[in-house]
């Protein structure tokens, strides 16, 4: 089965430069589940939601399409990373206690994958999947970004990009939702950082790929006039937009 890959290449800097999800979130996450034996993390990419889900599940199974991703994911005990599509693994059938899909769901076969998830979950067991908006730092910055995200690189971005945009309300979701609180991911980044980060989107790769130069050389001299030193570092918040579901 084919996938779409628009992270393979740069999956070191994924691993590298992506931000983190807060502890709140998988705090909440483990109390959706009256059993935590088995959390299955799709599409893992570095493993970020696998290392949160290890505090609070027996044991994780992560798996992503892309090997490169994988081979980059950091290492737990309670974890095995495996080469998988969404759409088809070889999971137990009724095993899951919970699934989550952490900035991936816009790229799947839906009806493929709800039919796995149906397959794997145990009766009664919860899908969570999020993706996280365009981050803001101050009006000065966000407005930059802003016209980088749209102008700059935006006809570059995959169709799915629109799932991510309308903050997943648009996506398909056949299960019991409840509505989930609140999270943002924050972090403190230098002008640097912030840079490398913005090199993994797949709308910089496809820009780069196509017209041979980087975006990000222009953009990165615009920005260092309202950011300040290039070693200071601002604070950047993301906020998270959550669908949570639970599966008979």
């Amino acid at each position: 089965m084919t996938f779409k890959d628009y992270f393979s290449k740069q999956a070191y800097e994924y691993t590298r430069y992506r931000p983190h999800y807060p502890a709140q979130l998988f705090e909440y996450l483990a109390e959706l589940t009256t059993e935590h034996q088995l959390a299955w993390d799709c599409a893992t990419g570095s493993g970020q939601a696998a290392l949160g889900l290890a505090n609070y599940f027996e044991k994780i199974i992560a798996t992503d399409a892309s090997d490169k991703q994988i081979a980059n994911a950091t290492a737990h005990d309670r974890i095995s990373y495996i080469v998988a599509p969404a759409e088809k693994t070889e999971i137990a059938s009724g095993s899951v206690d919970l699934i989550v899909v952490a900035q991936a769901l816009h790229w799947f076969d839906l009806d493929k994958f709800y039919g796995e998830v149906r397959r794997v979950s145990k009766s009664g067991g919860v899908l969570a999947a999020w993706s996280y908006s365009l981050f803001r730092i101050s009006p000065s910055i966000d407005r930059m970004v802003d016209r980088f995200y749209t102008e700059v690189v935006g006809p570059f971005w995959p169709v799915e990009r629109k799932f991510v945009d309308d903050k997943y309300q648009s996506i398909a979701f056949p299960f019991q939702e409840s509505t989930s609180p609140a999270f943002n991911m924050e972090v403190k980044w230098s002008l640097k950082h912030l840079l490398g980060y913005i090199g993994t989107w797949s709308s910089v790769q496809k820009f780069r790929e196509k017209n041979k130069a980087d975006p990000l050389e222009g953009f990165a001299r615009d920005l260092q006039q309202v950011w300040g030193r290039p070693e200071k570092e601002n604070r950047i918040r993301w906020p998270i937009n959550m669908r949570v579901g639970r599966v008979h």
